[in-house]
């Protein structure tokens, strides 16, 4: 069976981080909301142009259409997907869950990247990354060896997201825990929550997560 997992966590515990390890070192696919909203309305299929009519009406997606396009991924098979910012609510995690059972898959572990929230506004007021390929970097824990320049592609387009500031994230913050924590509380009932320390060196949750999808517990 396909390994399914979901990342669970607040804005800047490292999702994202975590979800390209995965990618590059297990084969797994990455289900991304605002990526695959993109693709569909540049897609010309029938859910494509549904998604086209909402955006362009300035509208929010609904879970239904979200939930479609996650089902046209599942039947495209694969060795296992990311879910990575879905379900955000209860309501979505019923809905996946139900499509998941319909689809004869199963989410096999949640992984919770826990953080502090001081230290993670420290660590996101520094962030930035290659606007070319994706390398985060940060101004205290992990500079570019040479100035203005990506290590890994070389490019200078680096960037800092507008929001990735104390006041913003803490807005971003409030937001997560009102809408997403309860998530931990319901896949803690199902059995297949794991906790990881998410503040640790990359190479240390990396290990982590790697440890609870070996021991069979997805």
């Amino acid at each position: 069976m396909a390994t399914n997992i979901i990342l669970l966590g607040p804005p800047g515990a490292g999702k994202g981080t975590q979800a390209r390890r995965l990618i590059e070192e297990r084969g797994l696919v990455q289900l991304s909301t605002g990526d695959m909203l993109r693709e569909a309305r540049s897609s010309g299929t029938e859910m494509g142009q549904r998604v086209a009519k909402v955006m362009d009406r300035g509208e929010l997606v609904t879970d239904e259409i979200v939930i479609g396009l996650i089902k046209e991924k599942l039947e495209q098979g694969g060795k296992g997907f990311i879910f990575d910012g879905f379900p955000r609510t209860l309501a979505q995690a019923d809905a996946l869950e139900d499509l998941m059972k319909e689809e004869g898959q199963e989410i096999g572990a949640v992984i919770e990247m826990r953080v502090d929230d001081a230290a993670l506004v420290s660590r996101i007021s520094g962030r930035f990354t290659c606007g070319n390929c994706g390398e985060v970097y940060h101004d205290v824990t992990k500079p570019t060896k040479v100035e203005g320049s990506c290590d890994v592609c070389g490019s200078t387009d680096l960037r800092r997201r507008a929001d990735d500031n104390e006041e913003s994230l803490k807005t971003r913050l409030m937001e997560y825990y009102k809408k997403t924590s309860p998530l931990i509380g319901y896949y803690y009932a199902k059995g297949n929550l794991h906790p990881v320390d998410g503040l640790a060196e990359i190479d240390a949750v990396a290990g982590a997560v790697a440890a609870v999808l070996d021991e069979g517990k997805a």
